[in-house]
């Protein structure tokens, strides 16, 4: 019983995420926002959804460590299954912003995660406050320096662009139980879970956790890949990491001080994490400059499964 309700918590967050995203994308469109900055921003808050109400829900419950552990886990799962997934789907370009912003502002957000926790083993309050406000000096650069540079074509759904009032409303309102709900079911049958195999909890929300909380990443950047809007997808993923570390452990820290109880958070996840950081950028160099093509994002894969094995073997 514990898996179907451990499915339906996986299920409420996808179609959260899923209206969520509907709502974010339509009301960016009412301001005329690029695409870029809705794929680094917009939507990556918006796929980023489910793992900050997890991690809220999982600190109010006293199991705060739950946020830390599903943060850098969907980042692993981020670019080792859901960048590797959609390679495969079809070669992604990367752009000359993925190198001069997007991936040294992930860096720089999973180094200072590091840094923060590597000798206290704690995410303080004012470490917390000192994420949030780095992400908010991110956005407002990235609004300011990419406000004049692209134009809106053709954006995630064209439902979103005739989209009324009334029905994102409607979309929001979904989308906020969904979402509340899915945590609930996924934080509590979760525990339970890794109770009944034995396991701890962190390796559960490095993994299952972490991976049900990618979903909207995934499902968001196959509908982009299919409207030929590869610079969302990838902008997405990497925005997303950014929100992941600077908004949801962020906030959750900022709530409740997150304390690192499992030592392999520090000395095997959040390096695994790192590692596949600085692979992003090596397979974007080579062999072939500028693209993640299908044999790398099977290389992407298959490190992500090895880890997954690894987790729960040792």
């Amino acid at each position: 019983m514990t898996l179907v309700w451990m499915f339906l918590g996986f299920l409420l967050l996808a179609i959260g995420g899923r209206f969520i995203l509907r709502s974010a994308v339509a009301i960016s469109l009412r301001f005329n926002i690029s695409k870029l900055v809705i794929g680094m921003t917009v939507v990556a808050f918006a796929t980023s959804s489910p793992e900050l109400l997890v991690s809220l829900k999982a600190a109010f419950n006293g199991s705060p460590s739950i946020a830390m552990n599903n943060v850098i886990g969907s980042n692993i799962a981020n670019i080792g299954l859901v960048l590797g997934l959609i390679a495969l789907i079809g070669d992604i370009a990367v752009t000359k912003s993925f190198y001069k912003i997007n991936w040294p502002v992930m860096t720089f957000f999973s180094l200072i995660l590091y840094l923060f926790i590597k000798d206290d083993k704690l995410l303080s309050r004012n470490e917390g406050l000192f994420l949030i406000s780095c992400l908010t000096l991110f956005l407002f650069f990235l609004i300011r320096y990419k406000s004049n540079n692209s134009n809106i074509t053709k954006v995630i759904e064209e439902k979103s662009l005739s989209a009324s009032l009334p029905k994102i409303i409607i979309w929001l309102i979904i989308s906020s139980f969904s979402l509340y709900y899915g945590a609930s079911l996924l934080v509590s049958s979760s525990v339970i879970l890794a109770t009944s195999l034995g396991v701890s909890e962190a390796v559960i929300s490095v993994s299952a956790i972490a991976v049900g909380t990618s979903i909207p990443e995934l499902a968001t950047s196959i509908v982009a890949i299919a409207n030929k809007e590869k610079g969302i997808s990838i902008g997405n993923i990497i925005g997303s990491n950014i929100f992941n570390i600077g908004s949801v452990l962020g906030l959750t820290s900022i709530i409740k001080p997150i304390h690192i109880y499992d030592l392999n958070i520090l000395n095997r996840d959040i390096l695994v994490m790192l590692l596949f950081t600085f692979l992003i950028l090596i397979f974007s160099k080579l062999p072939k400059k500028n693209i993640i093509n299908k044999i790398k994002g099977l290389t992407f894969i298959t490190f992500y499964s090895m880890y997954i094995i690894y987790i729960y073997i040792y």
